[in-house]
């Protein structure tokens, strides 16, 4: 019988990266996992959360609502998403009194949220939950490329909430990557930032930080870079000429999301995996 998840794309995915939902959506077929998506799902209120708690947490426990009516598990595919909705998850279920005024929000739109669901990135349902060893027997095509894992921000942090992996030598992203027959390699400043959540307060800031990041991966010859993160994508992909034109510099870095990588590696062909709709060319040679 296969696993089941309440499937939450977020709000960047359908908009700029539908790649990143095609790759996700071919790689779960192969493991068997049903991915029931949630109709009108609607943000999961990260960008209010340091604005107002009631609107974000009201936001976030309406998501969650539509994965307890399901009686299923969310998972999603979004770091900023896996944060904003696991803080508001594990705040709700603790906090009866600000759960009962969450509620009497939700009530406005015949919702409730009950507390009887968890929240889980794609990431952790692949590493903890299939397992490597699993992945490995669905690779029919090993890859020989070398990889940056580049994990995000919201993936393990904060550490002491969402308690996943080792926040300060991460591995899972690594092993996930290392199952295609790929190589996962180090280089510096690999836990830096992608830059994003500094965006819209300056740009120049977030592209220097995304320039920086770009630098390191190249100087550590990798093929490509891998990111676990919708937006950390839009910054070292969609973003990356924009970048090199402030850092003046060029990188060419190919970067793909890790279930385009995987999928690969299962069999699909660049085009089952959107590998045309990536920013950066991505030279099918290191693919064959």
């Amino acid at each position: 019988m296969s696993d089941r998840y309440a499937y939450f794309i977020g709000c960047t995915t359908p908009f700029r990266e539908s790649n990143y939902d095609l790759s996700t959506r071919k790689i779960m077929e192969k493991l068997d996992i049903e991915l029931i998506d949630m109709v009108d799902a609607g943000c999961c209120g990260l960008y209010y959360e340091l604005v107002n708690e009631l609107t974000y947490l009201s936001m976030a426990a309406r998501v969650i609502s539509m994965a307890e009516d399901l009686k299923l598990d969310l998972m999603v595919i979004c770091n900023g998403c896996n944060g904003a909705l696991y803080r508001a998850n594990m705040k709700l279920k603790q906090n009866p009194e600000l759960r009962d005024e969450v509620n009497r929000v939700l009530s406005g739109v015949d919702r409730e949220f009950r507390g009887t669901v968890d929240v889980k990135h794609y990431v952790r349902v692949l590493w903890e939950g299939v397992g490597v060893d699993a992945i490995k027997k669905k690779v029919v095509k090993p890859l020989d490329v070398s990889v940056a894992a580049h994990y995000g921000c919201h993936l393990m942090k904060p550490s002491e909430e969402l308690r996943f992996d080792d926040p300060g030598e991460p591995v899972s992203l690594d092993e996930l990557i290392e199952a295609t027959g790929a190589k996962s390699i180090d280089y510096y400043e690999k836990s830096l930032c992608c830059g994003g959540y500094v965006l819209a307060a300056d740009q120049s800031i977030a592209y220097n930080m995304t320039g920086r990041k770009l630098r390191n991966v190249g100087k550590a010859g990798a093929d490509i870079m891998v990111t676990a993160c919708p937006f950390c994508n839009v910054m070292y992909d969609a973003n990356q000429r924009a970048v090199a034109s402030e850092m003046k510099e060029e990188f060419n870095i190919p970067v793909l999301h890790y279930p385009q990588l995987l999928g690969l590696a299962m069999g699909y062909s660049p085009k089952d995996v959107g590998l045309e709709q990536n920013r950066v060319r991505v030279d099918p040679k290191l693919f064959r």
